[in-house]
């Protein structure tokens, strides 16, 4: 009986010191994550902050002159140019939820971000890729109507209409992004903090978890057929009806004409998903964490930073509307 007292006692013990370092090493581990960035090496940081600050620069300054010139040029108030203003403020947003932290690590050689940083991070990461791809969406339903249903277009595509989908895209996307963060801070973190990535990526912090992580994997997929694969596939059928009308228009002329007015938009949905779905077979093909942040440059900087060119480049009243607006 003493003998069964007293194991008893040494479990209650040994239960109450784990629990108690567990509860204090937990503490500590949910302070912090360390960013390991796109590369360990010394010599290569100021080349990866001079590039990034120039492209994020370019990417802030490109899109602002786009917003600027859509609201100062009365003729681009239509809703092609309305949506267009929209993505260019959602791509600045976007890439200032990354780079900034980034830049401001390497010029402080620090890989620090605290748990309430990444969680917050990670919320408008979610929150503005999301919100990036409905806006392609509703722009694909755009040129539909435009080029499927022209003497239907100002009726349909109204004031009213336009501000609604805006509206519904940052809401469902807000949506989203919170679940994602709601089920994140219900994970614990025993182990390595070290994230290999320049920036609190969904799926790289989920996997640093010691908890069961199978139900925010299931949401995972789940959000990401329902909030990337569905956009996808109402683009992909929008231009599947446009190319169908291109071609039974008569002339060549017309043909091109129709053609024009989406080449832009093609070309940046192409980036979009491409870069992403890149990003996605990288990481499969080679398991490589370090592999999957460099391919991710691609759809988390790059794509916005050229999508003012894109637009700018192939199209005439953003030209015009950019010069009249510079030059005063």
């Amino acid at each position: 009986m003493l003998a069964n007292v007293k194991i008893c006692f040494s479990f209650l013990l040994f239960s109450d010191s784990h629990l108690q370092q567990k509860e204090s090493y937990n503490g500590t581990q949910l302070s912090e994550f360390l960013l390991l960035g796109l590369s360990q090496a010394l010599e290569r940081q100021s080349l990866i902050y001079g590039l990034f600050l120039s492209m994020y620069l370019a990417t802030v300054i490109g899109n602002l002159l786009i917003i600027l010139a859509v609201s100062s040029d009365s003729h681009l108030h239509t809703p092609m140019y309305f949506f267009l203003s929209n993505l260019s403020l959602v791509d600045i947003c976007f890439t200032s939820t990354t780079i900034p932290k980034m830049l401001w690590n390497i010029q402080t050689q620090s890989k620090v971000i605290t748990y309430e940083g990444c969680i917050t991070q990670m919320y408008f990461f979610i929150l503005f890729a999301v919100v990036d791809s409905l806006i392609l969406t509703i722009m694909a339903y755009d040129r539909f109507v435009a080029i499927c249903h022209p003497l239907h277009y100002i009726v349909i595509m109204n004031p009213r209409l336009c501000g609604l989908l805006v509206l519904v895209s940052w809401m469902m996307s807000a949506l989203n992004s919170l679940l994602h963060s709601l089920m994140v801070l219900r994970l614990s973190f025993c182990s390595d903090l070290e994230i290999p990535h320049f920036f609190c990526e969904f799926n790289q912090v989920v996997q640093l978890s010691c908890s069961d992580t199978f139900l925010n994997h299931m949401i995972m997929y789940f959000s990401a057929g329902l909030l990337g694969g569905g956009p996808l596939a109402g683009i992909l059928y929008s231009y599947s009806k446009i190319l169908s009308s291109i071609c039974g228009i008569p002339s060549a002329h017309g043909k091109y004409k129709a053609f024009s007015t989406c080449a832009s938009h093609l070309l940046v949905v192409s980036l979009f998903y491409g870069t992403a779905l890149g990003v996605y077979l990288s990481y499969t093909a080679t398991h490589s964490s370090h592999s999957s942040a460099t391919a991710s440059v691609m759809y988390t900087v790059v794509t916005s930073m050229l999508n003012p060119f894109i637009y700018s480049l192939r199209n005439k009243d953003i030209k015009r509307a950019l010069e009249s607006f510079l030059g005063r």
